[in-house]
């Protein structure tokens, strides 16, 4: 997609965390074709390389880097290294965050003998796993925050922009962490937003609706690459009938950081969801 809000991001310098994701990934090279700086940071270095090579191949410039999103003080020396290599952080993309198995129930609705059964059910969700997607998700856009609002505070028309989504509004069924996770993102973009409103930067987040990535393609494809019960189930809830792709959200993402078009937005959280959070079904 092309940059229609002609949003011109020209010496500055974008921090985006979970940079090796097929999401975030596509948020870099967004921000990179708008001018700005662009480190790419995740834990696993080399996708964040392949991206970042891609951008410094279309004529960006752009650099990863490792970083344990969850560890303080890996953070903060990444921080000091993006300060470094690239300058100040002029806006931050906290797209680290996910899921995990041992957070998700096998089936939606509990029935009778469920807890007895060889079945997954809300009484066996384990401690450590629902404890590990409350940390990726929040601690992981916490912790960032931290490292690089530091960059940002008292100079004008810096932005942090955090990603919420759908299950922020309402939980889906089978993965109650996540949702969980996901709306306290949701409130703690609103808290932040209100903390830094004096200090010159504005906070807000976007909430991608369905958008099919590696992360979830084994809850909306069978192995034989035929749609699962629950696509079919989300499809029919989403009034524009298909998944998003990843370019849909440029538009949003640009115009939240765009200072002249969005000078007194903050505090909000964005749907791109194809009429989801719209539709009651009926």
């Amino acid at each position: 997609m092309t940059n229609v809000l002609n949003t011109n991001l020209t010496g500055k310098v974008a921090v985006v965390t979970g940079a090796g994701g097929v999401l975030c990934s596509a948020f870099a090279k967004t921000l990179a074709r708008a001018g700005a700086k662009v480190a790419l940071l995740d834990i696993n270095l080399e996708a964040a390389q392949v991206f970042a090579d891609e951008i410094v191949a279309e004529g960006g410039i752009a650099k990863a880097f490792s970083c344990n999103v969850l560890d303080k003080d890996i953070c903060y020396a990444v921080a000091d290294e993006v300060e470094k290599e690239l300058g100040k952080c002029d806006i931050l993309v906290n797209g680290a965050g996910g899921n995990n198995p041992k957070a998700t129930t096998d089936k939606e609705y509990f029935e009778l003998g469920d807890i007895d059964a060889d079945t997954k059910s809300f009484f066996d969700l384990d401690a450590a796993g629902v404890g590990f997607v409350f940390n990726l998700n929040f601690l992981g856009t916490l912790l960032p925050t931290q490292a690089f609002a530091r960059q940002m505070v008292g100079r004008e028309g810096c932005n942090i922009l955090n990603v919420s989504s759908m299950n922020a509004y309402t939980p889906l069924t089978k993965i109650p962490a996540y949702s969980g996770a996901k709306a306290a993102i949701s409130n703690f973009t609103q808290w932040l937003a209100v903390h830094f409103s004096r200090v010159g930067i504005r906070v807000n987040a976007i909430a991608p609706g369905f958008f099919s990535t590696k992360q979830n393609a084994k809850l909306l494809f069978n192995d034989d690459g035929t749609p699962t019960a629950r696509t079919g189930k989300i499809l029919a809830a989403t009034p524009m009938g298909r998944f998003g792709e990843s370019d849909e959200l440029d538009g949003a993402l640009l115009f939240l950081l765009n200072n002249e078009a969005a000078s007194f937005i903050t505090g909000v959280v964005l749907p791109v969801d194809g009429g989801f959070s719209a539709y009651s079904g009926v």
